[in-house]
């Protein structure tokens, strides 16, 4: 099989796992692939660009502000004027993307709010009721996977390789019993921390 938006190579994880054959690479990508999509899930984003001119909604936080998914470039940025149809069209100058300069946290990262600028506010028709008002045509994700990510992965990966050696769970026995594969790798959470979405409840 191939693996698709990986992020770590096969090379990378068999080298990790000293492997220098080819035996197990199907298994080996299965898991490089699987991990990637538990970082997404646990990220609650991906880390590979989903491709151009892509049409997302979303539901305006404020008249002011727009929380939105991780975004490269804006092709177009269009509002619902009545609520139903997506006729205002906004310039360049009538937003501000942010982070600026697509830095948080000293991460080089995509933007993920839009702040109002110029001559619009974003359109709040029925938004106790979750009506998206802003459409946002462009490229998501990210243009380059953080160092972090791909590490993390590398481990993710050979964790879920090496679980066929311990396929109930049980990593092996010691003076007090079974010892068990632990849920979470520690230094995996470590580096996914900062890129995990805070959600505010």
């Amino acid at each position: 099989m191939s693996i698709t938006n990986g992020y770590a190579t096969l090379s990378q994880v068999k080298a990790s796992l000293r492997i220098l054959d080819t035996i197990d690479d199907t298994l080996l990508e299965l898991a490089i692939e699987a991990a990637s999509r538990e970082i997404d899930g646990h990220c609650e984003r991906v880390f590979y660009s989903t491709g151009v001119n892509e049409t997302r909604l979303f539901v305006p936080t404020s008249k002011l502000f727009t929380e939105m998914d991780d975004l490269i470039s804006v092709t177009s940025l269009t509002t619902a004027s009545d609520a139903i149809v997506f006729d205002t069209v906004w310039a360049s100058t009538d937003y501000q993307l942010e982070p600026l300069n697509g830095i948080a946290g000293g991460i080089v990262q995509p933007f993920t709010r839009i702040t109002a600028v110029g001559d619009y506010l974003f359109p709040r028709w029925n938004y106790l009721l979750g009506e998206a008002t802003v459409k946002i045509v462009g490229t998501w994700g990210w243009t380059t996977i953080p160092t972090a990510i791909k590490q993390a992965c590398v481990l993710a990966s050979m964790r879920q390789f090496k679980r066929y050696d311990s396929p109930l769970g049980v990593a092996g026995f010691g003076d007090i019993g079974a010892i068990r594969v632990s849920r979470v790798d520690p230094d995996v959470e470590a580096m996914l921390m900062p890129f995990k979405k805070v959600r505010m409840a």
